[in-house]
């Protein structure tokens, strides 16, 4: 059976494709050189690092935060919610869909990160990949170093300590930890 679809829309339909593509190459210079504009604007110049988050990004909510460096594949597949804040160091891989809600904080140097790959060492040589979305709910705390992998979800008001790397669904108001994450205790508003 014949695919006639450009490796661009298999890659945000989730489906295997060559990242080596003009298409896909354009589009990573084109967050390469916005991210390294954001990266390099002056301290002071919070307006200007506004905009140019705002260029770079699919979705940006009012009152977001991203000290750099900030670094992702394509920008254009990330929503951020409003007042949420990313300290140093975030890598957002965002070969499928990286959804942050609003009011989630991000520690130093986590890793959000949808690419995948064959595990069989054929597909692999010959440079397919696919990727799976991630999504973090409204009022999460990722701790710094946190990975999170290709196909999460983690639910509203979670916490995930420094380190942790989650490999799976993690549910609203739960705190993980550890590699890989897992649930420690349950939260409330208390």
């Amino acid at each position: 059976m014949s695919d006639d679809r450009s490796m661009r829309e298999r890659m945000l339909a989730g489906d295997p494709y060559i990242a080596d593509d003009p298409e896909l190459a354009r589009l990573m210079l084109r967050a390469a050189e916005l991210q390294q504009a954001y990266n390099a604007a002056p301290a002071g110049d919070a307006a200007g690092r506004t905009r140019l988050l705002a260029e770079l990004l699919g979705e940006v909510g009012e009152e977001v935060w991203i000290r750099p460096p900030l670094y992702v594949d394509y920008g254009a597949n990330i929503r951020i919610g409003p007042r949420t804040f990313a300290n140093y160091g975030l890598v957002a891989l965002d070969v499928a869909a990286i959804t942050i809600g609003a009011d989630v904080q991000i520690g130093t140097n986590v890793q959000l990160l949808t690419p995948t790959h064959p595990v069989a060492p054929g597909p692999r040589r010959a440079k397919w990949e696919a990727a799976k979305p991630i999504v973090i709910g409204d009022n999460v705390w990722l701790g710094s170093g946190a990975i999170v992998l290709p196909g999460v979800t983690i639910g509203e008001n979670t916490v995930v300590g420094a380190g942790a790397v989650v490999t799976r669904d993690l549910p609203p108001n739960v705190v993980a930890v550890g590699n890989p994450a897992r649930v420690v205790r349950e939260l409330s508003d208390e």
